[in-house]
Parts: structure tokens; C-alpha cells; sequence
């Protein structure tokens, strides 16, 4: 492993995440000005690792070759929910082994290792094709334990350490409430565990949430001490409906908030800036060009607070599931009052 935590001075650290299957990633590299503008930002490339194939490996030791930092982002197949929750840990973790022995067949070299703590694969698709999914699983979820879970991916985090390598994590926002808050509900609804590692990326794609992303990345990004920010194109989009890409526009006041907060400053995806010829224009990008407080920065405090006492409600699911019964039996009787008064009155 190389020192890749330089700065150039003045200018942000840039990382470009990279999500393509073997013959897209040849493809991708086999433009030779693509490792000459990374080399040119002094840019690291995140390079999800969809499959453990000869194919890859070979676009790996060019891209060691040529100079450019990797880091290893660990992947499961689609089948065994692709990132990593509190449900498939054991499968993490041979996965970081089959990366391990891969990496030393071929001689690979890497700045880090990274862990995607999401939700599974799985949920999003179903919760997107039928949102009442969410509260079918979710409420048996309130109950379950998770410490067991966490142990194993602290013993992964552990073992990579062991291995010489840092490890990042790359999170949601919605961790930061929890620790506030001092609950695990949102872990255990979600699978999205709290787990120590040497550095956080906090992914706050702006694409998601239009129009409200800006005032959520301004809020966020103060929290982490790296911040990712998207979505430029690309990524796993079968059966996920993504909604459409970031403008340049956007882009650019993504990355101007951000930097406010931080130097360390990731992108997805590699593979959007490229087909979009955005590398070549962040040659010459200026960062000293002012960009306002969003206008939802004030309201996504508030909604920030709101979300720290419901969490604070589901660390007690006996008593989130009593105040919703009671909910829903204030709702029925109003109705009903509001049926017979309108009997009444005819």
C-alpha cells in the first residue's frame, strides 16, 4: 500500500466510486485519457468489487501500474443482498477472505477497504415495488437483537486492520440521529449497523431527494468526516427506478457545499463523469466560486429533531406499538362520531 493522503494545496481530495461489471470496466479504462485526467486530479478510485474475476484483476494492475490509488469497495452478489446489513455478516466476511486470496494471487495493490452498510438489496426493491413491505417486515424487526450481528462485523473490521489495510464505511446520515438519540431502532428496522471503523463516508445524493438535497447534504455533511455525493450515473439500477442523474449545475453546487464541510470529497460514479466528459472539467474546476445556504437547510434542522424522538419512540416498541393502537382507536371513534352526527343532524 501507497501514502495516498497528500493534499494538493488549496483543492479537496477527490474519490470517484466505480460500480461496472468486467467488460464495462475494460471498456471504461480502455480510454487512455481516463487514468491520465485521474492521475492529473491525483484522484483515487473506490472500485466496487461486483465479481472477483481475472477481467478486473487485469484493470487493477494497470491502474497500479499507472499510479492511481484503489480502494477495494467489498461487495456480495445480488443474491446474498449485495451490501452489507446486520443479516449477512458471515457472508462478509468470506468475502473479504475470497478477496484476500484473490489480491494475493494476483499481486493487487490497495489504499483501503470499504464495507457499504445498507439495507439489503432486496428490501429496497420490494419496499419500492410495494411500500407496505416496510411495515410488514419492519415491525417484527423492532424486536430483534443485533449485538451478534455487530460483533462479527467488528471482528471483519478487525481482521482487515490485521491485514494492513484502513477501513472506511460508507453510511447514511441517519446513523448521526441515532448516536444522538442513543437508540438502535433505525438498526434494527433497517440493517444499517453502527459499526467503528477509521473513516466514514457518508453518502448524500442530492438526486434522491429533489428538491430538499441541498439543504440535507449542508445540514449532514458538517457530521462525517468524508462526504459522497451523487448520483452522476451508473450504479446497480435493475428494478430500483433511480431518478435521474445530477446536471453539471448541480453537480457543481453539490460539490461547492460539500467542501465547505470537507477536504475528503467522493463522487458517484466514476463511470457518470466520464460518459458525461465531467473529469476533463474538473481539471479546471473552481472552488472558490460562493454557494449560498441552501434554502431547506433551517427546515431540515427541524425535521432532524423530529426524527431523534421517533427514534427515541421505537427503542420502546411495546409502547410504539400501544400509541399506535391508541392512534388508530382515536381515528375509528372519530369517525364514528363523525358518522352518527351526520345521522343525527339528517
Amino acid at each position: 500500500m501507497t501514502d495516498s493522503g497528500t493534499m494538493r494545496p488549496g483543492l479537496p481530495r477527490l474519490s470517484f466510486f466505480c460500480e461496472l461489471r468486467p467488460e464495462p470496466l475494460a471498456r471504461l479504462f480502455a480510454d487512455a485519457r481516463v487514468p491520465l485526467l485521474l492521475a492529473e486530479l491525483e484522484a483515487t478510485v473506490t472500485l466496487g468489487l461486483m465479481d472477483l474475476s481475472d477481467e478486473r484483476a487485469a484493470v487493477v494492475r494497470m491502474l497500479n501500474e499507472r499510479g492511481i490509488p484503489l480502494n477495494a469497495w467489498i461487495l456480495l452478489s445480488e443474491e446474498g443482498g449485495y451490501w452489507c446489513h446486520s443479516g449477512n455478516g458471515g457472508e462478509v466476511c468470506a468475502r473479504y477472505d475470497e478477496f484476500r486470496a484473490w489480491t494475493e494471487r494476483h499481486g493487487l495493490r490497495w489504499e483501503r477497504v470499504g464495507i457499504d452498510i445498507e439495507p439489503s438489496i432486496h428490501d429496497v426493491r420490494d419496499a419500492r415495488a410495494n411500500p407496505w413491505t416496510l411495515l410488514t417486515r419492519g415491525v417484527p424487526r423492532l424486536f430483534a437483537r443485533i449485538d451478534e450481528a455487530r460483533a462479527t462485523y467488528e471482528g471483519l473490521v478487525a481482521s482487515i486492520r490485521a491485514d494492513g489495510y484502513p477501513v472506511d464505511a460508507y453510511v447514511f446520515p441517519f446513523i448521526h440521529h441515532e448516536r444522538r438519540a442513543g437508540t438502535a431502532a433505525l438498526q434494527r428496522l433497517t440493517g444499517m449497523l453502527d459499526v467503528a471503523v477509521d473513516r466514514e463516508v457518508c453518502m448524500l445524493y442530492t438526486s434522491f431527494v429533489r428538491p430538499y438535497g441541498p439543504g440535507l447534504l449542508d445540514l449532514y455533511a458538517e457530521h462525517f468526516p468524508a462526504v459522497a455525493i451523487g448520483v452522476t450515473g451508473g450504479g446497480v439500477e435493475e428494478g430500483l427506478r433511480p431518478p435521474p442523474s445530477l446536471s453539471w449545475d448541480e453537480f457543481a453546487r453539490d460539490l461547492r457545499i460539500a467542501r465547505r464541510h470537507t477536504d475528503d470529497l467522493h463522487v458517484f460514479s466514476l463511470e457518470g463523469c466520464v460518459d458525461r466528459g465531467w473529469l476533463a472539467r474538473l481539471t479546471t474546476f473552481d472552488w472558490n466560486v460562493h454557494e449560498p445556504v441552501p434554502e431547506f437547510r433551517a427546515r431540515a434542522e427541524v425535521l432532524a429533531g423530529r426524527l431523534e424522538l421517533a427514534l427515541r419512540v421505537l427503542e420502546r416498541p411495546g409502547l410504539a406499538a400501544a400509541a399506535a393502537g391508541l392512534g388508530a382507536g382515536l381515528l375509528a371513534w372519530g369517525g364514528w362520531r363523525a358518522v352518527k352526527g351526520i345521522g343525527n343532524r339528517e
